[in-house]
């Protein structure tokens, strides 16, 4: 059987159908859970509109509760963009600031004590974000801080291991606090939580375990986000969601998540990620992309790396023993 060729075609899908077998996929799975609707975080992006507007699909807007929660560092369009969607749709929606929930745990203040570490001149006014180098120029992987004062000057500085995991952290508060909102919400509601995570993310582990890796359906995790992008415009959503680039929305400088996590932009990291699931090499991906072979063979190789360094994200508590077994359900 002949391979298909290696370009963007591979990742085209039948839109409606898709649509129909998430509708399905929804469905089935709140009768399993016993549950009458579902709660999502609104974020303003395209995975959380595009779960938002397959619920509706699936369930209606009455069954389907949206989320707002800015902070200190979120984008203005975040909050706006989210609104926006959720009065689309029609669905109902809360706005709840986290920030005051996040300065009593410490988030912003662990954060800026690593900060100053490095930047000794650093102060809350100051905007940061987190970039990623080195793995993919042959070296090992490396992260740097880059930070603006506020005269608008630009400051960077490599970040030593020890910091850079005390912001991460931090920053990891960002998403536990959102879904632990999530949850009280779908507590009161009778209802299910909605994890958004696209392919991409959820493959290369680009989440947080028990934040926003955390919910109880994952209805576009088998969906690449050229996919996601695709559903998004044939289900209408606004031109300003279905045009958005991928970011974080973590730090206070704008930041894509090409340039924090992945090795390529997102569009790129789609195909190479299919190429890796189908069997294709660095000649043919270097081919694809217009890149140099080993550069794409770097890029695979980082595919392959990042799977084994976030198995842990993707793993159930270990157990010394099975306490459940499925045949003690069916005697139930």
């Amino acid at each position: 059987m002949t391979r298909p060729a290696l370009n963007a075609a591979v990742l085209a899908i039948d839109c409606e159908a898709e649509i129909q077998r998430i509708a399905d996929f929804f469905v089935h799975t709140l009768r399993g859970f016993n549950k009458r609707g579902v709660v999502l975080g609104l974020s303003g992006g395209v995975d959380s509109s595009v779960c938002a507007a397959l619920a509706v699909r699936a369930l209606g807007p009455k069954r389907v509760f949206g989320l707002l929660m800015p902070e200190r560092d979120s984008s203005d369009s975040s909050a706006s963009l989210g609104a926006q969607v959720a009065q689309q749709l029609g669905i109902a929606y809360a706005v709840e600031n986290i920030a005051p929930a996040l300065e009593a745990i410490g988030c912003y203040r662990w954060r800026d004590e690593a900060v100053r570490a490095v930047l000794p001149d650093y102060t809350p006014q100051w905007k940061i974000k987190l970039a990623i180098s080195g793995g993919l120029d042959g070296g090992i992987n490396h992260f740097r801080i880059i930070a603006q004062s506020p005269d608008g000057q630009m400051h960077e500085a490599r970040l030593p291991l020890r910091e850079y995991l005390q912001i991460v952290a931090a920053t990891n508060h960002k998403q536990r606090l959102r879904k632990t909102l999530e949850y009280f919400h779908a507590d009161r509601l009778n209802h299910a939580v909605i994890g958004t995570p696209n392919r991409l993310e959820y493959d290369q582990g680009f989440f947080v375990k028990n934040g926003d890796g955390s919910a109880d359906l994952k209805p576009i995790a088998h969906l690449y986000k050229t996919q996601v992008y695709a559903l998004a415009r044939h289900l209408g959503l606004p031109e300003a969601v279905c045009n958005a680039a991928p970011t974080t929305d973590t730090y206070s400088l704008p930041q894509g998540q090409d340039e924090f996590y992945f090795a390529l932009p997102w569009h790129q990291m789609d195909l190479a990620l299919w190429a890796r699931n189908h069997g294709h090499g660095a000649a043919e991906l270097a081919e694809a992309l217009g890149i140099s072979e080993p550069r794409a063979a770097a890029v695979l190789n980082d595919i392959d790396t990042k799977r084994r360094t976030t198995r842990y994200l993707h793993a159930r508590p270990a157990l010394v023993e099975p306490v459940f077994h499925p045949s003690q359900e069916s005697a139930s």
